[in-house]
């Protein structure tokens, strides 16, 4: 019974005692909820190694980019030092604008009938 009174006058100091865990108190400001901070730690740890991993592969490709480049020159040079290099001429269909198609007996082209000195004076159109 003594113990039981003793209990009794130390009830109402418990109460005011702060939690075993202050930093688990959904009440706090900035509380975070446990499970939710492991999936975050986990995703920005698969982050860091998904860029990792992309760099890696940035810088590989940039090298294999440089060496064919630094091959392409190589043969390049290579080929104007032994006088390989020829010029092709492009293949010109239909003569382009220099020449070619279809020719009156002058030699020019012309969308219009032929007219000599004077023959709009003496031929009116209307």
């Amino acid at each position: 019974m003594k113990r039981l009174m003793i209990l009794a006058a130390l009830l109402p100091f418990a109460a005011l005692a702060q939690p075993l865990n202050t930093m688990n108190n959904p009440n706090q400001p900035g509380y975070v909820i446990p499970s939710q901070q492991r999936m975050q730690t986990e995703m920005m740890g698969q982050q860091q190694q998904q860029k990792g991993m992309l760099n890696q592969q940035l810088k590989t490709k940039t090298q294999i980019q440089q060496q064919t480049l630094q091959n392409q020159m190589n043969a390049n040079t290579q080929r104007i030092q032994q006088g390989q290099v020829r010029e092709q001429p492009l293949p010109n269909q239909n003569g382009g604008m220099l020449g070619g198609g279809t020719t009156q007996s002058s030699g020019q082209q012309h969308m219009l009938p032929s007219q000599s000195n004077g023959s709009m004076l003496n031929n009116p159109q209307n």
